[in-house]
């Protein structure tokens, strides 16, 4: 059986090595994305505090005016009286280009086929570019586009070497991710020793062997110490990537497969010369909801009979953890709320599945182990093939001469 295990663990690896590695090097560099996005550029996430705040009434049209043609989507308000708001808009970008400079015109096949495409998001709800205003000023203090960064690239790289949903790339990195998975596990049944003489050899690393040893100490221990949680940070990969394996995650937790579109949006009861309340309004009318929060974002009414949409995030929970509340634009009243609490079993588990990959769902605790896991997969492929070459450059025996008298 390890000799079945051994050829499986040994082609997968070879198959899909190289896709493996540079998997793990990007997910190392994303680990802190966030982190060191604050720390190179603290004068946009970051204000002094001085006196009252803005209201939002106020401070989003002038923030609008200074970047033209730019379209609402959402504001993002923070406690912390040290942090700036963010509003997240909609810039529409330029057509694509002939190489004279020409607009390429799209023909009504395109133009129809793109309208009815109920996979593609609106172009209303794709924001492109967020704007950081000092909540005191109403000052624009930095703007922000996350796809024109290096590490936008980076993610790209890491989940469809730098293709597209259902591209090429992407399919290469969903099945490396699902024959890593068949390489840990025989990797694991590989290492297990016999004895527990064997076993005192295979927990720790010989520093003062031969290069051979060192080599096999360094694939095989790591291996076996980061096997846990790397198969954990693969089968998070596998739900994200496969519907298979989110169809089967739900049916695990015995819940009803659901997408992730939000369900249909309450409307505001309207009434004739009924007048919309401010954001502002709708914000104090909410009370501690939000005074309790880490931070919240606010979507305002897309038309007369639309509802304010507050999502609130509580303290100390992951990005993915979060309570949505429908607000009547006329009366302030709830009209709908979809709570974390509210949702099945199958929905909160999904909720973690990102956080998990990534190790943010326990903060900076969790982010360092993600950040020393990844890195440590890193030795893996290249022991492996070191490992490889050293077994095929075994000489044979030379064979015997006969010698005649």
């Amino acid at each position: 059986m390890k000799v079945f295990f051994r050829t499986i663990h040994l082609y997968l690896s070879l198959a899909a090595g190289i896709i493996i590695f540079c998997s793990c090097f990007t997910g190392t560099m994303l680990v802190f994305e966030k982190e060191i996005q604050h720390t190179l550029n603290p004068q946009r996430y970051y204000v002094k505090p001085a006196g009252t705040r803005m209201a939002l009434t106020y401070l989003i049209p002038g923030a609008l005016k200074q970047v033209p043609k730019a379209k609402l989507s959402s504001v993002m308000v923070y406690n912390n009286p040290e942090r700036a708001i963010e509003i997240a808009v909609i810039v529409p970008e330029k057509k694509n280009k002939k190489s004279d400079g020409a607009p390429v015109p799209e023909t009504d096949k395109e133009k129809k086929a793109e309208s009815h495409d109920p996979k593609k998001p609106k172009a209303d709800e794709r924001s492109n570019l967020t704007l950081f205003v000092n909540p005191y000023t109403g000052q624009v203090i930095g703007q922000y586009n996350r796809r024109q960064t290096f590490m936008y690239k980076v993610e790209m790289f890491h989940r469809y070497l730098l293709g597209a949903k259902n591209s090429i790339g992407d399919w290469i990195v969903s099945l490396s991710t699902l024959f890593f998975l068949f390489i840990l596990i025989t990797g694991v049944v590989l290492w297990w020793p016999k004895t527990k003489k064997i076993m005192k050899h295979r927990l720790k690393i010989k520093w003062d062997g031969s290069a051979k040893r060192l080599t096999h100490d360094l694939h095989i221990v790591t291996g076996f110490y980061t096997s846990v949680f790397l198969i954990v940070v693969v089968l998070t990969g596998l739900v994200m990537t496969f519907k298979w394996a989110n169809v089967t995650l739900f049916a695990l937790t015995g819940s009803k497969v659901v997408g992730k579109e939000l369900p249909k949006q309450p409307l505001s009861v309207y009434k004739a010369g009924a007048i919309a309340l401010s954001a502002d309004a709708v914000l104090t009318g909410m009370g501690k909801t939000i005074a309790t929060a880490d931070y919240y974002s606010v979507r305002l009414p897309r038309d007369s009979s639309g509802t304010y949409s507050v999502t609130v995030w509580p303290n100390e929970l992951v990005e993915t953890v979060s309570d949505i509340y429908y607000v009547d634009q006329y009366s302030g009243r709830l009209a709908g709320s979809l709570t974390f609490a509210s949702k099945s079993l199958g929905q909160r588990v999904r909720a973690f599945v990102k956080p998990v990959h990534t190790g943010a769902v326990y903060g900076l605790p969790t982010q360092i182990i993600s950040f020393v896991v990844c890195a440590l997969s890193l030795i893996f492929p290249v022991t492996g093939v070191m490992m490889w070459l050293n077994r095929t450059r075994k000489k044979k025996p030379h064979a015997k001469t006969l010698v005649v008298a």
